[in-house]
């Protein structure tokens, strides 16, 4: 086929025919889902970035409340991608499960809208007074908030994988160009989080929710006019396997069953297909590597068992995909704590910006979420500056396509991110002598200390996510197993997820905790008379702490190491170099 200019991965056109290399794929066809990456998160943004104001000003709830509620749903916006990927790997592919998905996210979207602006769906508001929502105005905003989470379930984890797959790794033309799409990927995004953070947010704030909400469900049903005009050029990669998750299973129940028999001296006398089945099938194989030793058994041969098996053993490379699945599990683990530090880029940063001086003249007042434009900046100054100066400058030393590891610089980013709660918290005790030398305690009372003083730790965020967030995003699409990467994707957009019900759960309990015996509560609703400070220097305790469980786990991960087999039965090695240790102290 590679005579004839198809492509060399196999992937096919919506007919499942093969396509041709020069009039599909690449970043033409990408160009098309990075327009909808841009519009659905100026969507997400829209509504996330200013989402404690409404509930605070709009629904009258208090700040714990309302900073739990958003959360809430922040966290169900990226857990449901797992069940999005799982159909997507499992039953209907990428293409149709983000097609079905994306209706419902733009029904979340419109019915928002009108939970915002029809006058029996939202509270009755006098002199700037709002009332208390009914109980039917409340189940019919939430209920449109979950359906956003649930659309979002199934666009989140096939969009960013199907723009992946239009590019060949067995083409090493296309594989290089492969290297810099999750960077230009993500800065779409952050394109469209600053349209939302600097726009939006003001537009909300001043000229209607109802206004601020209906731009981008427009912006979002136009992206999606976008996204299928780009059709005819899109890859689609053949499922080669029924279900990824029955071979996950399978491999756990084989291993467990063979847990009373010895394993070889010598890992090649385990069960492998030949060489030449990968050729022929166009699947890779992935190399043994000597972590999770136990589940080995799980490819004994039947030889090395004792009695009769109905079914043939697993193979090594079955078993290497449970493997990799369990170690990104345990990389997974130590990103909960960086995600409940963006986590207060929505919430506590907002309660805390409401609180200082806004103004820009003598007339324009700043909305306390506008800040979070900045974060944005950040990463859009960043992104290029990092993918045309910093990773050749570090593969000219390191000889490493990506210039450094992908687990250096997820160390590098949560580095950053500790600076940036160091910083938050010499801002808020800053913010506390200031209340005290002002002898403020009214929480409406304006502190005399600008807004900008919180500048340095949105920045900060800002170049830490390009470090780590693009950094989780490449991590765990490169490192899951071959049929499972919109559900490898999910570790990334879980991890955020339980990062803000852990924020939630943490912000609960230390209310709780610090306002027992009538105390004042470190996070109380009149912020001029708590002591955010203290909730700062935890929560860098708990960073500093992460970053040294990180670099453990960083010490003990082994990269997945398999062929690449072209069309030409040719085999390419893949990631195969040897593990070492680099001076930051990661593997390579």
């Amino acid at each position: 086929m590679e005579e004839k200019g198809y492509t060399q991965d196999g992937t096919v056109n919506l007919r499942r025919q093969p396509v041709l290399s020069s009039k599909t794929g690449k970043w033409k066809a990408c160009a098309f889902l990075v327009g909808y990456e841009a519009f659905e998160r100026m969507a997400f943004y829209g509504v996330a970035s200013n989402l404690v104001v409404y509930l605070t000003t709009q629904l009258h709830e208090d700040t714990v409340a309302s900073v739990r509620n958003v959360n809430n749903w922040s966290g169900a916006v990226w857990m449901t991608p797992i069940f999005g990927a799982y159909i997507a790997d499992s039953y209907l592919g990428r293409f149709w499960t983000f097609t079905f998905s994306s209706l419902i996210y733009v029904l979340g979207m419109v019915l928002l809208t009108l939970a915002v602006s029809i006058k029996f769906l939202k509270p009755t508001c006098s002199n700037g007074v709002c009332n208390k929502a009914s109980t039917s105005q409340i189940a019919f905003f939430y209920t449109s908030l979950y359906i956003i989470a649930i659309g979002a379930g199934g666009t989140k984890p096939n969009i960013s994988t199907f723009g992946a797959d239009q590019f060949d790794d067995f083409d090493p033309h296309e594989k290089g160009l492969k290297v810099s799409f999750f960077n230009w990927w993500m800065f779409s995004s952050f394109l469209g989080a600053l349209v939302a953070t600097l726009g939006l947010v003001y537009i909300q704030e001043n000229l209607g929710w109802g206004l601020g909400y209906g731009i981008p469900t427009v912006g979002l049903i136009l992206s999606l006019v976008i996204f299928y005009m780009g059709t005819p050029m899109y890859r689609h990669k053949v499922r080669k396997t029924k279900s990824p998750a029955a071979d996950f299973i399978r491999v756990v129940k084989a291993a467990f069953a063979n847990r009373q028999h010895d394993l070889p001296s010598d890992p090649k006398e385990l069960h492998e297909f030949p060489l030449q089945h990968y050729v022929d099938s166009g699947k890779r194989q992935v190399y043994h590597t000597p972590i999770f030793r136990f589940l080995d058994k799980g490819a004994l041969k039947e030889e090395d068992k004792v009695g009769n098996s109905k079914r043939p053993p697993c193979t090594i490379t079955q078993v290497e995909g449970v493997k990799l699945v369990l170690a990104m599990g345990m990389i997974w683990l130590v990103t909960l704590i960086p995600s409940t530090i963006w986590a207060q880029v929505n919430t506590l940063f907002v309660k805390q910006g409401t609180t200082l001086d806004r103004h820009l003249g003598s007339t324009f007042q700043l909305p306390a979420a506008s800040l979070g434009s900045f974060v944005t900046l950040s990463m859009l100054i960043s992104v290029p500056m990092y993918d045309r100066y910093f990773v050749p400058l570090m593969r000219k030393r390191t000889k490493n396509p990506r210039g450094i590891t992908m687990l250096q610089r997820l160390g590098i980013g949560f580095s950053i991110q500790i600076l940036a709660i160091a910083m938050a918290y010499l801002v808020e005790v800053k913010r506390m002598q200031c209340i005290k030398s002002h002898n403020i305690l009214n929480p409406k009372e304006v502190i005399p200390m600008t807004i900008f003083w919180l500048l340095p730790q949105y920045i900060l965020l800002g170049v830490a996510d390009v470090f780590n967030a693009i950094g989780l995003l490449e991590f765990f699409y490169d490192q899951s197993p071959e049929d499972m990467q919109s559900l490898g994707t999910t570790f990334f957009t879980s991890g955020i997820g339980v990062g803000n019900f852990l924020n939630s759960f943490l912000v609960t309990m230390v209310d709780k905790a610090t306002s027992m015996d009538g105390r004042k509560s470190w996070i109380g609703n009149n912020l001029n008379d708590s002591h955010l400070d203290y909730y700062y220097g935890f929560l860098l305790l708990i960073s500093i702490l992460n970053l040294g469980a990180f670099l453990w786990a960083s010490k003990k991960y082994i990269y997945k190491r398999e062929s690449n087999v072209e069309a030409k039965n040719e085999i390419l090695e893949m990631e195969c170099k040897p593990l070492e240790v680099v001076p930051l102290g990661f593997q390579v």
